[in-house]
């Protein structure tokens, strides 16, 4: 025990603060307040005085009785006339036993059974009729918490049930053993059995009736214990997934579903045992019964693919994955080309590269895979995807343009993924090249070339005359040999998803680069949300082939859908595992989606209420997911507060009918890049009259949306002056009203123009020409240097001295 305060220590054994006041003072502790602190020497004297005082002394004290009273009111509806009020008392009593008292009665009871159970010579019981005394029934153990010292809990028997050790008696008037029964001494009779029971030893009736002396209340002396020693509240640490049942919430916790289900009622809450509530409901529930709540984790099939990890072998050295990057137009696919051997850039529209595209070489040192990016600066998202995805950067800068806008974007890139840049100095062999000034300029962006002390490789090149193409390879597999590259080849392949695109003759086509493993023709992978059989693979230049290892790049068919570039890929083992998997990243998409549509509806509301706002919906379709991200990022970008540009869908694949009909519902115009429109659809489109436009290259498509949005700004006008008239004097007519002779000094002075009359620089008046005569005919128009005569429409204050200003509202030419 600790020292507690009397108003703790009264509450703990149910009496009020004053009873015990009352108790200790006559206990000999005086000098006590409700707030002082009770030591265990004084509860001890405490103890000693209840002892006396209940039993007559300490000796003879075997149990301690505590009683407990309490009185509230209901109120009970009536048929007729109003509700009354019922007193409600509820008494309480609890016993506590000294634990001596009953290991003396179980000892007694377990002598007197063994007593009865030594083989003597059987008595011969004659019938007896049935005792008056009713049979006990089992009772329950009664656990209280023991208010001093420790207590042992007292198991009531039923009334007029034989205490341990006790034989009972026939009543009054039953024949005694060797008597004969006399018929009509008794009204009910026993069956045979239940006479053989009246044969059987008192221990065995008791373990019958589960009563003291039953084999299942054991004491300390046997090993075990017959009740529940106090315990304090246990705290439970309760997990709680994103939404839970009322029965698992009540069953976490420990308690009823009565309970949970209580505390949401005075929550505000009316909900059944099994009723679905979400995470933050059932936080405040925990919360409000004294638990502490634990987010769990979500339970989702992605956990599959962690605990199916499967084992790898050792890592072996690997090819390194080259990204070329630059700006527009430097010569970046032209130098793969001369690698390579092929002309990739003559089939690009425009000479530019649309889309990534992976190649892997072999030269006399090794293989060497390059990943080719586009340098438009719609395409930075695809840029740093490929920074992401590499082991080395060639940076290719032109020799005759220097450093550009998309050279130092991609600079960031590669410093951001932290791989090392090889400065390829292209187009050496041009008059007008200056390698030394694209050294100073990189230099000023913290890329200083090896031979000024710096880190960075630079070697000058020539696309187009094949110049240093050598020593270009020779360094990239120099800092390869640097970086020590190494995965492992062993075990189902893991990479990336380079490009994605449906092909009208094999469906979805993706562009993995493997990283780690082998892909194998006939694998199950998972490409983000999608799913399918490795049907086929092809290298860059079309060949099929059966297996690729780490950083070698193939064109994958067979998956269900296609996937986003950048997701991840990886193999399965079963087919159900990866549907599983695919199929709950769907849903989690679609959800995602509805949540930001409906954001969207909302803001849409709020937007379209603000005055002169307008919006251009676009529907695009293209060949590869790269160029719908780059095209949508670089329309999207052309918003401004009073025009905005919304890509309400974009798919990759031909325009279908469903995408013509979404036009049509929308108001959008549908934009084509890279792809046309079925013939369903263009029957369609020439019946509906939607608009849609076909693009090849990103610039045309972007000037083109941005003409648009200059067309649908609100037209802008400026106020121009055009002339100003001296009044020299003023003529009174009786039904025109005031006529100002005036004398043009500046510009030109004509009818049906608004006006601004001035009167010591303050504008006093603002109006339009009513008049115009110069002498006595009408005019259109009055130059300067000339005498005319003015009305004003609704205006005759005119004065000598004041000046008329007139204007006229031109419209501006509007830009983004």
């Amino acid at each position: 025990m600790s020292d507690t305060t009397i108003k703790a220590f009264a509450t703990q054994i149910s009496v009020s603060p004053e009873r015990l006041l009352q108790q200790l003072v006559a206990a000999g502790v005086e000098g006590k307040g409700v707030d002082d602190s009770l030591t265990d020497d004084e509860k001890m004297t405490l103890l000693g005085y209840l002892r006396t005082h209940h039993g007559g002394g300490e000796a003879g004290t075997k149990k301690i009785t505590l009683k407990q009273k309490s009185v509230s009111q209901i109120k009970q509806a009536t048929r007729t006339g109003p509700a009354r009020t019922v007193q409600v008392e509820v008494r309480k009593k609890r016993t506590f036993v000294k634990r001596s008292s009953i290991e003396e009665e179980v000892a007694a009871a377990q002598a007197e059974a063994q007593a009865a159970a030594a083989p003597e010579a059987p008595v011969e019981l004659p019938s007896i009729p049935e005792i008056v005394t009713p049979e006990p029934k089992p009772t329950e153990p009664v656990v209280v918490q023991a208010p001093i010292g420790a207590s042992v809990a007292e198991e009531r028997p039923a009334p007029g049930a034989a205490k341990p050790g006790e034989v009972r008696r026939p009543a009054p008037g039953a024949p005694k053993p060797g008597e004969k029964h006399k018929k009509g001494d008794w009204k009910d009779k026993r069956t045979l059995r239940e006479r053989e029971e009246l044969r059987l030893s008192e221990a065995r009736k008791a373990r019958r009736r589960g009563g003291v002396g039953a084999a299942s209340v054991q004491t300390s002396m046997s090993g075990q214990h017959a009740f529940a020693m106090p315990t304090e509240r246990v705290v439970r640490e309760v997990v709680l997934p994103e939404t839970i049942t009322v029965a698992e919430l009540a069953q976490k916790m420990s308690v009823k579903s009565v309970e949970v289900i209580k505390a949401l009622m005075q929550m505000g809450m009316m909900v059944t045992i099994n009723q679905v509530i979400d995470r933050d409901t059932a936080t405040l529930v925990v919360e409000e019964m004294g638990h502490v709540v634990k987010e769990a984790k979500p339970t989702s099939p992605e956990a599959l693919l962690e605990s199916g990890a499967a084992a790898y072998g050792e890592p072996e050295p690997r090819p390194p994955v080259v990204t070329v990057m630059g700006h527009v137009d430097h010569g970046k696919t032209s130098l793969l080309d001369y690698i390579r051997k092929t002309k990739v850039a003559s089939g690009e529209a425009g000479g530019i590269t649309q889309h990534i595209g992976a190649y892997h070489v072999e030269t006399p040192r090794g293989v060497v895979t390059f990943l080719d990016t586009p340098g438009h600066q719609a395409f930075t998202a695809m840029r740093a995807r490929g920074a992401k995805a590499t082991d080395i950067v060639i940076l290719v800068v032109a020799a005759d343009d220097g450093v550009m806008p998309q050279t130092i974007e991609a600079i960031h890139h590669a410093r951001t993924a932290g791989v090392p840049i090889i400065v390829a100095v292209n187009k050496i062999d041009k008059p007008e090249a200056q390698p030394e000034r694209v050294r100073q300029e990189l230099t000023k962006h913290e890329v200083v070339p090896e031979d000024w002390g710096g880190k960075d490789i630079f070697v000058n090149v020539s696309a187009k005359a094949g110049t240093g193409i050598d020593n270009l390879l020779e360094s990239v597999l120099l800092q390869a040999e640097v970086l020590e590259l190494k995965s492992p080849v062993s075990g189902p392949a893991a990479g990336l998803v380079i490009e994605a695109r449906i092909d009208k003759g094999r469906g979805p086509v993706a562009s993995i680069l493997v990283q780690r493993g082998t892909l194998k023709k006939g694998d199950i992978v998972l490409a983000g949300r999608e799913f399918g059989r490795v049907r086929a693979m092809l290298d860059e230049k079309g060949k099929a082939v059966t297996e690729a290892g780490p950083s070698i790049p193939v064109e994958v068919l067979g998956l269900s859908g296609v996937p986003s570039a950048g997701d991840e890929v990886i193999v399965v083992e079963s087919e159900r595992k990866a549907r599983e998997i695919a199929l709950y990243r769907q849903g989690k998409f679609k959800d995602t989606q509805l949540a930001a549509r409906a954001a969207a509806k909302l803001s849409n509301v709020f937007e379209q209420m603000q005055e002169g706002e307008n919006t251009l919906n676009l529907i695009i379709k293209a060949d590869v997911q790269g160029s719908i991200e780059a095209l949508t990022k670089a329309l999207e970008e052309l918003s401004t507060t009073e025009v905005k540009v919304r890509v309400i869908h974009a798919m990759v694949g031909a325009i279908n009918e469903s995408d013509v009909n979404l036009a049509r519902a929308s108001q959008a115009v549908v934009i084509g890049f890279n792809v046309r429109a079925d013939a369903g659809a263009r029957r369609l489109i020439e019946s509906e009259g939607v608009d849609v436009h076909y693009y090849n290259v990103i610039y045309e498509a972007v000037e083109e949306v941005k003409a648009a949005l200059v067309g649908m700004l609100k037209p802008q006008f400026k106020e121009e002056i055009i002339g100003l008239a001296e009044v020299r004097e003023v003529f009174r007519a009786p039904k025109i009203g005031s006529i100002a002779g005036c004398y043009v000094s500046e510009g030109v002075v004509r009818r049906n123009r608004p006006i601004r009359v001035l009167r010591d620089n303050v504008v006093i008046f603002e109006g339009e020409i009513d008049s115009l005569k110069r002498f006595k005919d009408d005019a259109s128009e009055v130059k300067a240097g000339l005498e005319c005569g003015l009305g004003v429409k609704n205006y005759n204050d005119i004065r000598v001295g004041d000046q008329i200003e007139v204007f006229e509202k031109v419209q501006v030419q509007r830009t983004l």
